[in-house]
């Protein structure tokens, strides 16, 4: 693909009728919204860092509904690739997203008079437009192939936004099209990888990720601290505790000023003093218990309908709502403003875009699933 286009109505209604083949009729509208009703499952993540490597395509593969066996081999044949080529990772999952919004991970010939230009295979390359010969772009390692040479093309694709990256390989009409499936593609990478979405490093050297590192799935931790670092954090007060059962995050004790890092690409979505103290809002001050509130805080929009809250930063974030922010961007600083009795971050986790405590989750727990462990000891 290299040329802006609608994409082709024969290619959604071919996609939908497959499914409805494979799952019922929520999980369809589930995937074309970008997400599943089982996100929850915790069984389809795994603890594991990609050391046993990509399974064999041709071995039986795991399912993850509505993506059977044929496009559950497709994605290990995208892997394998990857990993020939010595490419890290986070190409891994960037370039089965792309292969999940182009195709549905199916490779597709050619649709007739419907067909999209002359867009074939799993990520809908155009021979005309010089990525190969049909039978060479319907040919799932030829594809992947491509599509890998010419995603290391592209300079700092390492650290872009999916959906950026993506779009920089494919210029498709639908530009923010593939971060709605960065989830389910990390999932599916951990899943016939050995992990491989929680580590760094490439196909001979990969290792988990660490606090100063983003993980193939796009997540980090919100401070970047190595060995040899002067300061240091760890968790403090935990979530929903018995002590304290209305805490919706977890507080993560650092010094003053340590930079505060986005977890994941997004979208800034609020910023805001939020603070309540005799009728008078003060984020400006250094707070204390009972003064109330998260102080300055910011909170980020991510693929999957993720939702994460920072709070008790030292000064307003130099952020706009509307802004897009990428992993590991410095977005604010620590500090203690609001109800504070010293510098340390409260950090939540919630889903559905929801902003109430009804849809926080332990951020221990989600952080690891994704791994970036919220941990100071690396």
């Amino acid at each position: 693909m290299t040329a802006p286009r609608p994409r082709r109505i024969a290619l959604l209604v071919a996609l939908v009728a497959t499914l409805a083949l494979l799952c019922c009729g929520g999980s369809i509208s589930a995937l074309l919204l970008g997400g599943f009703g089982s996100d929850d499952d915790l069984s389809l993540y795994t603890s594991g860092c990609g050391t046993g490597g990509p399974v064999d395509p041709d071995s039986k593969l795991p399912r993850l509904p509505p993506y059977g066996p044929a496009h559950m081999k497709n994605a290990a044949i995208i892997i394998n690739v990857g990993a020939k080529l010595k490419m890290p990772p986070r190409a891994w999952v960037i370039a089965v997203a792309t292969a999940m919004q182009e195709s549905g991970l199916r490779n597709l010939g050619h649709l007739g008079k419907e067909n999209d230009h002359d867009s074939l295979g799993l990520f809908q390359q155009r021979p005309e437009t010089g990525w190969g010969t049909p039978a060479q772009v319907t040919d799932p390692t030829y594809a992947a192939t491509k599509f890998y040479e010419k995603l290391k093309t592209i300079d700092g694709w390492e650290t872009m936004p999916l959906t950026r990256a993506a779009q920089r390989v494919q210029i498709s009409a639908y530009p923010d099209a593939y971060a709605k499936h960065e989830p389910v593609a990390t999932r599916i990478v951990n899943l016939l990888a050995d992990g491989a979405a929680n580590a760094v490093g490439n196909s001979l050297s990969m290792v988990c990720a660490s606090g100063a590192d983003i993980a193939a799935s796009g997540w980090t931790s919100p401070f970047a601290v190595k060995a040899k670092d002067e300061h240091r954090w760890s968790v403090g007060s935990g979530f929903r505790t018995a002590q304290r059962p209305d805490h919706h995050g977890v507080d993560i004790i650092a010094g003053l000023n340590t930079p505060v890092r986005s977890v994941s690409s997004g979208v800034v979505s609020r910023v805001m003093c939020d603070e309540t103290f005799s009728g008078v809002k003060d984020c400006d001050r250094a707070g204390y218990p009972g003064k109330g509130g998260c102080g300055w805080m910011v909170e980020i929009r991510h693929a999957g309908n993720i939702m994460t809250r920072y709070c008790h930063l030292v000064k307003r974030p130099d952020l706009k709502v509307g802004q897009r922010v990428a992993a590991g961007q410095v977005i604010a600083y620590c500090g203690s403003s609001g109800n504070s009795s010293g510098p340390h971050l409260h950090f939540e986790v919630h889903r559905n875009n929801d902003t109430s405590s009804a849809s926080a989750e332990d951020p221990v727990e989600f952080m690891a699933q994704r791994g970036a462990p919220l941990t100071g000891s690396q």
